[in-house]
């Protein structure tokens, strides 16, 4: 198996590593998950995404050529963020993702693994009356059964410290880590792809602003344990320092890419983000709106397109006073 044993060097503090506890160069790799049939269904009954490649194996085996069911790319990020959760059990929230680039699309059947390393450290200046953090970014990298590269991204989470005396030095530029995709990787997944045998839909154009619909939050303890995310602050409600539990950053991010699918019929998969950026915090119950900004459109030699898409993701109040902006996504997308 491509999973390497745990580094000896990794805090096995109960409940997961105190900020402090962190230094860069730590890593762990996670046990395998297999992707199921079962899984599938369980995440596309809480998301609801219409992306074509996991719902139709008949158009996926004429567009991509595959042989059997594929995986929706939503469930293979949130597992593989759920596998990198080990440093970030005790994360008061996720703050950004950067990169995250799908090298392949995994088969259901397939079975994942994700090496997961702390690359950036930096210490939060203190503030009276607020317990003391950290940011950690971590570098993560998911392979499948062979040893095929799946996905690389990297994330950042703001961690405590495990004491209010306790100081690190740690002062690295996480605003370094970098966002720009490689187009070439993108452009070599989708080569051999023939997006002419999707059904033809009305095409976008740079400059458009799509209005991405609403969808309420629910079943978010259950996409937290079906993905085997270790985060406290989703499933108690005291590791958040509130009386609710924060809802899964992937959970809003699928969402939104749900309101990506009904807005733009003609994307047939989410291939990659530049960066995703968590503005504030989402409970379950909550009603979430998206803008969907149409930032850049390439033409492919196979028939669709790439784009560049940012989406704008909010909470709604149902008194009236006003909407509160959660995420600033942008990703990039394959048209037919």
């Amino acid at each position: 198996m491509p999973a390497s044993p745990a580094s000896t060097s990794v805090c096995r503090r109960p409940g997961g590593p105190y900020f402090d506890d962190l230094a860069v160069g730590q890593r762990i790799s996670s046990v395998g998950l297999r992707l199921t049939d079962g899984m599938s269904a369980v995440h596309q009954s809480i998301l609801g995404d219409r992306a074509p490649l996991a719902l139709d194996p008949r158009l996926a085996m004429a567009i991509t050529g595959a042989q059997t069911q594929l995986a929706h790319s939503g469930l293979v990020w949130d597992v593989a963020i759920g596998q990198s959760t080990f440093f970030s059990q005790r994360a008061k929230a996720n703050l950004f993702y950067r990169g995250l680039l799908l090298h392949r699309i995994p088969e259901i059947g397939d079975t994942l693994y994700t090496d997961t390393e702390v690359v950036g450290l930096r210490e939060n200046a203190r503030r009276e009356g607020r317990f003391p953090t950290g940011m950690m970014a971590l570098r993560i990298k998911t392979v499948d059964q062979c040893g095929r590269t799946v996905l690389d991204f990297s994330r950042c989470a703001m961690i405590p410290m495990s004491s209010e005396d306790v100081s690190t030095g740690h002062a690295q530029d996480l605003s370094t880590i970098p966002a720009n995709l490689d187009v070439s990787r993108l452009k070599e997944l989708t080569s051999g792809w023939d997006l002419r045998a999707h059904p033809p839909c009305e095409s976008v154009a740079t400059g458009d602003v799509l209005d991405g619909g609403a969808d309420v939050v629910t079943s978010a303890p259950e996409l937290a344990r079906l993905t085997l995310n270790l985060a406290a602050v989703h499933h108690d409600y005291r590791a958040t320092g509130d009386k609710r539990r924060l809802v899964y950053g992937g959970h809003t991010i699928g969402l939104a890419a749900a309101q990506l699918s009904k807005a733009i019929p003609q994307l047939v998969c989410v291939v990659g983000w530049n960066s995703c950026d968590h503005i504030g915090p989402v409970h379950e119950g909550d009603t979430v709106v998206s803008t969907i900004e149409v930032e850049k459109v390439e033409l492919l030699d196979n028939g669709g397109q790439l784009v560049d898409l940012r989406s704008k993701v909010y909470t709604v109040h149902p008194d009236g006073k006003g909407d509160d902006q959660v995420l600033d996504w942008r990703v990039v997308g394959v048209l037919a």
